[in-house]
């Protein structure tokens, strides 16, 4: 009898700490962000632009550097700018509840060629950059990417000269 009640609470117990770590994974943590009227990129040339959108959603956590996610309207068009281009990014999925950013869609879309990805900001935070795809019906989505002095750091390999000082 004592072991099936053992067994009873182990299981209770570990149904509790699943639900926990699920909504920790899934819900904690993540805040909407204030509504912008402009996304700053960056230029071919090193410098800035700015592009004016509206409709603007995003969503941000503490917890990890690669939580941002945006979503928005632009009023021009990839072609429109001289932006840095960003190649080999890839979107990652967001929380289902933030259902105007899907991560396979946007991919979609980039590997058909009605979006391009361009540099927002280069290590936001070290080995992290923001970037942002822009398709050709006019909506945006920003996200960030681990870089490759991200990748290196987090894997153990030498940095290097080419990768910034490392804040700890």
């Amino acid at each position: 009898m004592s072991g099936k009640i053992l067994s009873l609470v182990i299981l209770v117990a570990a149904a509790i700490g699943g639900a926990a770590m699920y909504y920790l994974q899934v819900f904690a943590y993540y805040e909407r962000l204030p509504e912008v009227s402009e996304i700053t990129i960056a230029t071919t040339d090193g410098g800035t632009t700015t592009l004016p959108v509206s409709n603007f959603e995003g969503i941000d956590a503490d917890s990890s550097p690669i939580r941002y996610r945006a979503c928005f309207d632009v009023l021009a068009g990839p072609s429109d700018l001289q932006a840095e281009p960003y190649p080999a990014a890839v979107p990652r999925n967001a929380p289902f509840w933030f259902s105007c950013f899907d991560a396979e869609a946007i991919a979609d879309q980039i590997d058909a060629g009605a979006a391009e990805v361009f540099t927002v900001a280069r290590n936001i935070e070290f080995g992290i950059d923001r970037v942002v795809a822009l398709t050709e019906d006019g909506r945006g989505y920003v996200w960030q990417e681990v870089n490759d002095c991200g990748d290196r750091a987090y894997d153990g390999t030498p940095l290097g000269d080419d990768c910034p000082p490392r804040d700890r």
